[in-house]
């Protein structure tokens, strides 16, 4: 018999049951612990545990389980009120697969000079972001926007600011192969790979039907970590589902007026997600001495969405300052007075841009400003961040000393 994870013991015929055994727990604000999923030998095993609300199946594979699942969705969208299920996402790997994207996203390997690595970009300490306005790639090479957060990733159905990846196969090769970001070329990154000896073995417990270490493995090992990225305990969940002591009365205020068809904030940061995944153009400024960056107006060829850039998610919003696609603003106050700064107030004279249809004049209040940041900030909840390895199959330094002394 296959194990079981070693948060749940659910049966996969009686879901409703072991998920509502979960409210309980959820309440209780009992804290999730991520398991280390390698051990501290230098001898690698990938581990054979799903990571934390995943269950694993019979045929060794980690289904993700949640409280949304027992809502509705409308549109099978997952947009409308506080009990409404999430959109459809992605599971399904197994945990040699997710735990060999863990090790891999960590390990500065996978750059061209080694020196960068996925995680460099989307440190599990800064939301999956880096704290940078623009990210830095190799050689200091300064990008022209900033580090999207990974949280929830399994949900998204497009990627990068300007929603050009449509799977996260495809948004995790992108980077390696950007000549600004990790610079790497397919047939270098293998050979790097099959040179670490931990790694072939490491890729056959993963991929034991495979014969030949290929890049499709390495794209899929990413996307199998990325999924297991979940981020869906916060205070603000544990109101969704039914604790109404777990906001108090300045963050309900400012959940009312994120909800308000005034501010219209939730018509785009719908929850439970908090994005409707649409590209919206909002007419944000450029940082000073910055071109107008077109954003999805190059993606999509289309003049319409000229400055058009993809609705980010706002859970783990507080932990991923500078905000917007160049980091623009420095805290989430600003972001918030921007919105009610009027229609187009920051656009320059001459330029053509189609803003969305909510960008109003809100007018709020400096009081109603505070109340939005104060309720944003209840949308954090780090319970399951993944283990940063203390050590990668290449010897390479990883973020684990540094993310050590910022503790």
């Amino acid at each position: 018999m296959a194990r079981r994870s070693t948060l749940f013991s659910l049966s996969l015929t009686d879901l409703r049951t072991g998920l509502c055994a979960l409210v309980s727990a959820a309440l209780a604000y009992v804290p999730l612990v991520y398991i280390p999923l390698v051990s501290a030998s230098q001898d690698f095993q990938l581990s054979d545990q799903c990571p934390p609300s995943f269950l694993r199946t019979d045929n060794n594979r980690c289904e993700l389980r949640n409280l949304y699942q027992l809502y509705d969705s409308l549109g099978d969208r997952g947009v409308g009120g506080l009990k409404t299920a999430l959109p459809t996402h992605r599971d399904g790997f197994s945990p040699q697969q997710i735990d060999l994207g863990r090790l891999l996203f960590f390990d500065p390997l996978l750059s061209a000079d080694h020196s960068v690595a996925c995680a460099s970009c989307h440190n599990p300490r800064k939301g999956f972001s880096d704290g940078r306005a623009r990210s830095v790639g190799i050689d200091g090479q300064r990008g022209s926007r900033s580090a999207p957060s990974l949280w929830n990733s399994a949900f998204l159905n497009a990627f990068f600011w300007d929603a050009r990846a449509h799977s996260l196969e495809e948004q995790a090769l992108s980077p390696l192969f950007s000549a600004v970001e990790m610079g790497n070329n397919p047939q270098q990154l293998l050979a790097s790979l099959e040179s670490v000896e931990a790694y072939p073995e490491l890729f056959k417990q993963a991929f034991p039907a495979r014969v030949h270490l290929d890049i499709e493995m390495v794209a899929t090992a990413l996307t199998a970590f990325q999924t297991s990225l979940i981020s869906l305990n916060s205070r603000y969940d544990q109101y969704a589902h039914g604790d109404a002591k777990a906001l108090n009365t300045q963050e309900l205020e400012g959940l009312n007026i994120f909800r308000s068809f005034v501010a219209r904030c939730s018509q785009c940061h719908m929850p439970p997600l908090f994005t409707n995944q649409q590209i919206a153009v909002i007419g944000t400024p450029e940082p000073e001495g910055m071109p107008r960056d077109i954003g999805a107006g190059a993606t999509f060829n289309s003049a319409k969405l000229r400055g058009g850039f993809k609705v980010p998610s706002l859970r783990n919003i507080a932990e991923t300052a500078p905000y917007m696609h160049s980091g623009r603003f420095a805290t989430l106050r600003e972001v918030a007075a921007f919105y009610t700064g009027g229609r187009g107030h920051a656009v320059p004279e001459g330029e053509e841009l189609l803003l969305h249809w909510h960008i109003s004049e809100p007018n709020l209040t400096d009081s109603e400003l505070d109340r939005l940041v104060d309720f944003m900030r209840t949308l954090s909840d780090n319970s399951m961040q993944p283990v940063i390895p203390q050590s990668v199959p290449s010897g390479l330094p990883t973020l684990y000393k540094q993310n050590l002394s910022q503790k």
